[in-house]
């Protein structure tokens, strides 16, 4: 890494105030504090550094997501030699070869869309490049189908960038997660690109059914896939979300690092768990008759709650807030999914609703511990 190092201080000064390229400063400073920790110091307020800063915090987020990635490339191909019925004559490279080709352009327009916005508007405003991309560019292809064109990704990104982040300052000032604010346009805006049997296997054969376990559900037939099939992922669905053992897998990577908060999750599960329950005792369609631990396996439960409840800007910041934020969302979100049969995927609105809600959650929370720290010091002074 030495030369690289010597290089990028050879170059530097270009881009410098007074050198050649002054103005794409933002662009090399993007890529230098990528590669490499800054070695300034601050000149006022917080004098105290970490030895991971937000570029090392987003990048393992995204090491975090790779699994589920990885099973998505995997699972596209399954899928559709699966739907074609020459699965049994494919070999393991052959499967994910297939829905490598057809994942790989997705990633890629999330990224150079996304970025290219970042940059742009970096050096517009003269700010350093915010990083908060490196995770929504991974995070918008993997609550995605695999079969969505192309130009719909670039549109989706570009709405996610400029209404949900920069128009509110960029990373670290938004209210809401970027990459379901991608998710929630094309839903509706485009629906029929986003729902139904058509659009969970790419190049998929007509007479196969194609249908999701939740799609299933909401329509009160009988599960065509098993518990096992959804706990691995062999299953239609968004390409990141259908692994939750892949999901679990980069859940631990984030609470082993400290990055994700494991009081979201836990609440987030138990909230679900909690409807589910509800919905069992008051069953009276054979949706609300689904056991309740496998609403926590279906549709994009698992990585909601593990990826996108987590996000440590749009989420509650205090502890208490924390539980109360994630088990309301655990709560709606199956409960969005099973009474409302518009939305069957109610995570992504319980997210956003939530989303909303947050800084109110953290106000009363605050405000309760003023007041009980106002009348502990009351009752001292009168004794």
């Amino acid at each position: 890494m030495k030369p690289l190092r010597r290089f990028l201080d050879k170059i530097k000064p270009q881009f410098e105030k007074g050198g050649r390229f002054e103005k794409l400063h933002s662009v090399f400073d993007g890529f230098e504090t990528f590669l490499y920790v800054p070695n300034t110091t601050s000149k006022n307020g917080v004098h105290i550094h970490d030895v991971i800063d937000l570029k090392r915090t987003m990048g393992t987020v995204v090491l975090a997501l790779i699994p589920a990635l990885l099973f998505g490339m995997y699972n596209a191909g399954y899928q559709h030699f699966e739907s074609i019925g020459t699965l049994a004559d494919q070999g393991f490279f052959d499967i994910f070869w297939y829905g490598f080709l057809k994942v790989l352009p997705i990633v890629i327009v999330s990224y150079v869309v996304g970025l290219g916005i970042e940059f742009i508007f970096a050096q517009v405003r003269g700010h350093q490049i915010n990083e908060g991309f490196l995770v929504s560019g991974m995070l918008i292809p993997l609550v995605m189908p695999v079969t969505v064109p192309l130009w719909m990704i670039a549109v989706s990104t570009a709405f996610a960038v400029i209404i949900g982040k920069e128009v509110f300052g960029g990373t670290g000032m938004n209210i809401f997660n970027p990459a379901l604010m991608a998710r929630a346009f094309l839903f509706f805006a485009y629906p029929s690109y986003m729902s139904g049997d058509q659009v969970w296997i790419a190049e998929k054969a007509d007479a196969f059914s194609g249908a999701t376990p939740l799609a299933l559900g909401a329509l009160g037939e009988p599960q065509a896939h098993s518990t096992m099939d959804m706990l691995i992922g062999f299953i239609p669905g968004s390409i990141g979300e259908t692994s939750v053992i892949a999901i679990l897998l980069g859940a631990f990577i984030l609470l082993f690092t400290g990055i994700g908060s494991w009081r979201i999750m836990l609440s987030a599960t138990i909230g679900g768990a909690v409807m589910g329950l509800l919905l069992n005792a008051f069953a009276v369609n054979p949706f609300m008759e689904i056991p309740w631990w496998q609403h926590l396996i279906m549709g994009g439960f698992a990585f909601g709650i593990v990826f996108m409840a987590t996000d440590p800007v749009s989420a509650s910041q205090t502890t208490k807030g924390k539980y109360i934020y994630g088990f309301l969302i655990g709560f709606l979100a199956i409960l969005i999914r099973v009474v409302n049969p518009a939305y069957p995927e109610g995570v992504m609105l319980a997210i956003l609703f939530m989303n909303v809600f947050a800084p109110l959650i953290d106000y009363y929370v605050v405000q309760g511990n003023i007041k009980k720290r106002m009348k502990r010091a009351n009752v001292s002074a009168n004794a």
